[in-house]
């Protein structure tokens, strides 16, 4: 199964958690997530109650984490466009937009199927506009009109980029991780300030019920969860060497500047941010 169709499930189900939790529009809700929610919660149900968490949580706590640190970018480090990077049916780009107007330049990119999936999806919301856009983008493109070059050079150079990128990582291996990662770094560098955020998975934090987590999440997406680094130290490192200046990984709790989380699947997300400047 090729890594695109290893996310689509994953985008569909996250877009129904976003949607039902409050974060989202209807029209980003899809058929296809509700049907994977609705076949999930019994095994959820036994999850929670065993202890281990569900996967509800853990997707909340990394996408209230990443809103958490790109409203700090907007707002105290001259973010003014975004990439989010296999958007898939995140609601962040429609939020953002609503927030801060034409003070930010959004940019959905993804697959051309999805791609299309969420432009109409926005044009019903009627968000659509030069400040919110969609594009076709290929992450593992080098070059062409789907690379990630060719959108930035969209945006304006004298501001602030930020690219985000959300449940793409895991699904891919360490090699095209950090071949991503060196184009990110080189995008950002030719921009006033630069700043990139993810969610990453750690193996530092396996046990025994982490690793049954995460069998049931490699078998929810039909598809292997690759963990590419055992430890923030690793991925630091890992960032440095693809061309960013500083870099850190936190929990995402600690990342947002939350108390501790409760839930054990809260408490696997994990949050990098790096910058070029």
């Amino acid at each position: 199964m090729s890594p695109a169709e290893t996310i689509s499930p994953t985008a569909h189900y996250t877009g129904y958690v976003w949607a039902r939790n409050g974060l989202s529009h209807p029209e980003l809700e899809s058929r296809e997530g509700r049907i994977l929610y609705e076949a999930l919660r019994p095994m959820m149900g036994v999850n929670a109650a065993l202890g281990r968490g569900t996967l509800e949580a853990y997707l909340l706590a990394r996408h209230r984490a990443i809103d958490a640190l790109l409203e700090r970018a907007v707002e105290q480090r001259g973010v003014a466009a975004v990439i989010e990077v296999a958007a898939g049916l995140s609601p962040r780009g429609w939020r953002f937009t609503q927030r801060y107007g034409e003070r930010l330049t959004y940019v959905e990119a993804d697959l051309p199927g999805m791609a299309e999936r969420k432009r109409q999806a926005l044009e019903r919301i009627g968000s659509l506009s030069e400040h919110h856009r969609v594009r076709v983008l290929d992450a593992l493109s080098h070059d062409g009109p789907e690379s990630l070059a060719a959108v930035a050079a969209e945006l304006d150079s004298g501001a602030g980029l930020a690219i985000i990128t959300e449940g793409l990582l895991g699904y891919l291996p360490r090699d095209a991780v950090e071949d991503i990662w060196r184009r990110f770094a080189t995008v950002l560098d030719g921009f006033w300030s630069g700043a990139y955020i993810s969610d990453i998975h750690l193996g530092a934090v396996q046990d025994a019920q982490v690793r049954v987590f995460r069998l049931l999440l490699s078998a929810f997406v039909r598809g292997r969860v690759y963990l590419h680094f055992d430890s923030p130290q690793e991925v630091v490192a890992a960032l440095r060497a693809a061309g960013f200046s500083s870099a850190e990984v936190r929990r995402a709790d600690e990342a947002a500047g939350w108390p501790p989380a409760r839930d054990r699947a809260s408490r696997l997300a994990h949050i990098l941010e790096a910058s070029t400047r």
